[in-house]
Formats: structure tokens, C-alpha cells, sequence
């Protein structure tokens, strides 16, 4: 009976993981390109591709429409979201606020683990940097960000600041790729970590503030040799 009890327990762990689960993979196949902005999300294809019902799919759609990198039209479907680069500057005035903010309390409150973590994430960006591997690069730089966030110690902080910038994910990978992110991108983010190692909450913020102004003239050069 005991043994039963345990795996209905964990079944339903498992049942309510599976849409987040999902999201992160529909989240990777538009961020590769692998679903294109402007295609119709093939519910059924997602599911044989991911081993699972269309209810968890539906749920991850659902949750990616509220992060507005989806969107749904009626008797239509849903269709991966394009996102104009007005929509993205009005992202990035919020955005960079918030790194502000952030890099302010993270410099605060940073435990010396927390610390070697950053480092180690722009250490392995520096490899990826070596062998102009972009995408690997491009991965690391949202965990470092992810990272900083949960540093941070705000739970609603977290939540808005990762709903605010699931949107600008194409734009960032773009700006990397076609506005001359990849050579400098990691600079800047050796500057926030010194400045939060010195325990300079100010500087921290300034100079993640100024990261993200960056990643937005990045994201303006990159649409702007896309529309040539």
C-alpha cells in the first residue's frame, strides 16, 4: 500500500512537471529556428516528437501565449510570434531598469558560491568564444542572466524580469549572431562580475544597465543589416 501511495505521488510530480518540461523544449525549437516565427504549431507533431498526449503541449502553448512568444488565433491555431523591434525597445527600457536593480542586489547579497558560479559560466562562454560556437555561447549567456536574477533574492523580481525577456530570445541570439554581440558581449560580463566580487552594488547596476543598452544597439544593428 505504502509503495503504491509513493508512486501515485511521483506520478503526479511527474504529470504536473510535463508542461514546464515541454515549454522549455518548444521555447529551444523557436529559439533554433527549428519553428519559425510566423509558422502554425503543429500540436500533434509535438506531441509523437516529445512521447506525449496534446493536453501537456496545449498547457506549454498556453503558458508560452502569456510569455508572448506564441500567439493564437481563433478557428486558426497557434503561431509562433514575431516580434517588431518597437515592441522590443519598449522591452528593453523595462529590461534595462531592472538589470539595474538587480545587479545592485546581487552585489549586495552574493555569497562567495554564488560567485565562483558566475565566473565558471564566463569561463565556459570564453571557450565557447574560442571556438565560435554562437549557439553554445548564446545558451550560457541566458543562464548567466538567469543566474544573476535568482541571485537577486526576489522572487517577483525573477518572475516578472523572465516573463518581461522570453520575448526579446530571438532578438538576443540575432544580436549576437548579425550586431556584433559575440566579440564583446562577454567583456561586459567580466566587468559585472568584478564589480560584484568588490562587493559595489552601484557599479554593478551601472554596468549591467549599460549590458543591456548594449544588447539593444546589438538588436538594432542586427535589424537593421537584416533589412538591407
Amino acid at each position: 500500500m505504502a509503495q503504491a501511495a509513493a508512486l501515485t505521488a511521483l506520478q503526479l510530480v511527474q504529470s504536473n512537471s510535463l508542461p514546464a518540461l515541454v515549454q522549455v523544449e518548444i521555447e529551444q525549437l523557436i529559439l533554433r529556428g527549428e519553428l519559425a516565427i510566423g509558422q502554425r504549431v503543429n500540436e500533434s507533431e509535438l506531441a509523437a516528437r516529445f512521447g506525449t498526449s496534446r493536453g501537456p503541449i496545449r498547457e506549454a502553448l498556453r503558458a508560452l501565449e502569456e510569455s508572448r512568444l506564441v500567439r493564437s488565433e481563433k478557428n486558426r491555431g497557434v503561431f509562433v510570434r514575431e516580434i517588431s523591434v518597437a515592441e522590443a525597445d519598449e522591452i528593453y527600457d523595462v529590461r534595462e531598469a531592472l538589470d539595474q536593480l538587480i545587479g545592485q542586489r546581487v552585489a549586495e547579497r552574493a555569497t562567495p558560491e554564488q560567485l565562483r558560479d558566475l565566473e565558471a559560466v564566463v569561463a565556459e562562454m570564453d571557450g565557447a568564444t574560442a571556438r565560435h560556437d554562437i549557439k553554445c555561447y548564446h545558451a550560457l549567456n541566458l543562464k548567466f542572466h538567469d543566474l544573476l536574477v535568482d541571485f537577486a533574492g526576489n522572487a517577483r523580481l525573477t518572475e516578472s524580469y523572465r516573463l518581461l525577456t522570453k520575448g526579446l530570445l530571438l532578438f538576443r541570439l540575432r544580436g549576437l549572431q548579425d550586431g556584433g554581440g559575440f566579440a564583446v558581449s562577454n567583456t561586459e560580463h567580466k566587468a559585472v562580475v568584478a564589480a560584484i566580487a568588490a562587493r559595489d552594488g552601484a557599479r554593478a547596476g551601472h554596468l549591467l544597465r549599460q549590458h543591456a543598452a548594449e544588447s539593444r544597439a546589438r538588436m538594432h544593428k542586427a535589424a537593421g543589416a537584416a533589412g538591407e
